[in-house]
Parts: C-alpha cells; sequence; structure tokens
C-alpha cells in the first residue's frame, strides 16, 4: 500500500507508543498510522519525517507565499528495511499486508472509510497498562479515534437523512405517477412512455433502497467500532482501580508491618529491662544471704560463749 501525503510545517509526527506514531491532515480531515516492527525504524521514520517537515518550511520562508505548499510528498510504499540511508527517497517504511512487516491503519472521516484494529489497539493498552504515561499516550491516541469515529458517524447519520428525505420525494413522485398512469389509462394516452417512467422511477427507487442500507450497515459497523473504543476505556479505568486497591492494601500491610516491628522493638526492650533488673535483684540477694551468712555464725559463737559462761 502507498500513502502520498503532502507534509507541511505546521504538521507534527507523534509516537502513540513504542513501534506506533501517527500524524494528521487539516485539509484532508485525514489522520495516518504507521507501525514498524521496532522502535529503532520508528525513530529513523520520526527523523525522516523532521528532514521533509523542515525542507517544507524552508521552501515556504524563501517562496513567501501564503497559499498552502505543494512540495514533494512523502511516499510509504510496500515493505522494505529501514537500515538504507535515509535520504534517498522514498522513503518505504511500512506496508498494510504480511505478518512479518509493520502493520498500517487509516482512518478518514471525510467518506466514513474507517480501518482501525482494534484488537492490536487492545493488546498495546494492555501492554502499556506497566507504567501510566503509555497508558496516558494510548489513550490520547483513542480519544482521537473516537472523535473521528464520532464525526464519521454525524456525517452518516446526515447522509441518510437526506437520502431518506430523497427516497420519500420519490416515493412521492411514483405515487402521483401511477395516478397519473391511471388516469392515462382511462383516457388510453401514452401508456407506454408513462410505464417506462414509472420503471425507470421504480429502478431508481430500489438503488436508493439499497444504498440507504449499506448507510445504516455502515453506521452500525461505526457504532460498534466506536463501543470498542468505549470497552479499551472501561478496561483501562478498572485496571487503574485494582492498581490503586493493591496500592492501598500494600500501604495497609506496610503499616501492620511497622506496627509488629514496634512491638518487637518494645518487647525487647522490656525483655533487657526486666532482665537488668532480676540481675539487680540477685546481686542484692547475693549481699543480703552474705550478711544473713555472718549474722548466723555471729548468732553461733555468742551461743557458745552463754554455754560456756
Amino acid at each position: 500500500a502507498i500513502i502520498n501525503s503532502t507534509i507541511t510545517p505546521n504538521m507534527s509526527f507523534t509516537k502513540t507508543s513504542q513501534k506506533f506514531g501517527q500524524w494528521a491532515d487539516s485539509r484532508a480531515n485525514t489522520v495516518y498510522g504507521l507501525g514498524f516492527n521496532s522502535e529503532q525504524q520508528l525513530s529513523q521514520f520520526a527523523e525522516r519525517f523532521q528532514e521533509v517537515k523542515e525542507a517544507a518550511r524552508l521552501t515556504r520562508e524563501k517562496s513567501q507565499d501564503k497559499t498552502e505548499l505543494t512540495n514533494p510528498a512523502l511516499d510509504i510504499s510496500a515493505p522494505q528495511e529501514l537500515s538504507g540511508d535515509l535520504h534517498s527517497p522514498p522513503l518505504q517504511p511500512a506496508s498494510a499486508n504480511g505478518s512479518s512487516g509493520p502493520k498500517l491503519y487509516h482512518t478518514e472521516s471525510c467518506d466514513g472509510e474507517m480501518t482501525l484494529d482494534s484488537a492490536q489497539l487492545k493488546t498495546l493498552f494492555s501492554q502499556g497498562s506497566i507504567g501510566e504515561s503509555p497508558w496516558e499516550l494510548e489513550l490520547f491516541a483513542l480519544q482521537e479515534s473516537n472523535a473521528k469515529l464520532v464525526q464519521a458517524l454525524h456525517e452518516s447519520n446526515v447522509t441518510v437523512e437526506q437520502w431518506k428525505k430523497q427516497l420519500t420525494a420519490y416515493k412521492e413522485e411514483t405515487d402521483k405517477l401511477r395516478d397519473r398512469i391511471i388516469e392515462l389509462e382511462s383516457q388510453g394516452e401514452a401508456v407506454v412512455t408513462v410505464a417506462t417512467h414509472n420503471t425507470d422511477l421504480s429502478q431508481s427507487v430500489e438503488e436508493l433502497e439499497t444504498l440507504l442500507k449499506e448507510k445504516e450497515e455502515e453506521i452500525q459497523m461505526l457504532r460498534t467500532q466506536k463501543s470498542d473504543v468505549n470497552d479499551l476505556e472501561s478496561d483501562r479505568e478498572e485496571a487503574l482501580l485494582r492498581l490503586q486497591e493493591v496500592e492501598n492494601r500494600n500501604a495497609d500491610l506496610e503499616q501492620q508491618l511497622q506496627d509488629v516491628e514496634q512491638t518487637l522493638v518494645d518487647c525487647v526492650n522490656d525483655r533487657e529491662r526486666i532482665q537488668c533488673d532480676a540481675r539487680k535483684l540477685l546481686d542484692i540477694l547475693d549481699v543480703k544471704l552474705y550478711e544473713l551468712n555472718d549474722l548466723r555464725h555471729g548468732l553461733a559463737k555468742i551461743a557458745e560463749k552463754e554455754e560456756k559462761s
């Protein structure tokens, strides 16, 4: 697949994850997104994009023309490794087909044609749930895609309403022509011409009904894609809530651990104090026993003296 995009100085290439990036073309009301096999390829493409953007800015300054710049477009064609010279056009980092090459998603709100790999984005979202910053980047990309889907859905609804009004007008005209046919049959004038006209109108009505059905299916598909984006945001919010609960539980456990450690320290201090008091009591007891022993010897001597006398 080839993407022809005119790069202007006010465009910017945004890295939405380690292997994905995108840029917006406001004139074409289009967002281009690219996926790469490695972060190195993404960085090389971003550098090449910046070079083309700088060249466009220099061209605008030289020409001093306020109209939109029409410098050479950035071509993105079939798979090719980015290890070559980055200054050799055209740059070929991405492909829309094949499992081994990078993947491409392309969103166009002007005609309602959108190809958004929701499963792939959900996988990237799950991988990015390790840290807060990747979540924010993925959420930004999802919100931008969601806005595009809503805009395309609104435009499709407006188009369907217009087709419905036109279909009603055709049906009213068909009814009038049928009445006219009945009148002409009664008068016997130009029956074949009116019948042919009626057949053409009936065919036009059938075509409009088919187109209306296709538009309704397209609206249903857009609503489904929008629902997938909302599901991803809900999963992210649920993961954040679980993470908050785990953090709160971890804080409680840490507090309990600190309390247990403090209790253990207090117990150790009490034990040391009791041991110290016990040693003091033992020392006092030894002294008292020694004094008691002296007293016993003294009493024995006094008793001996009394017996002798």
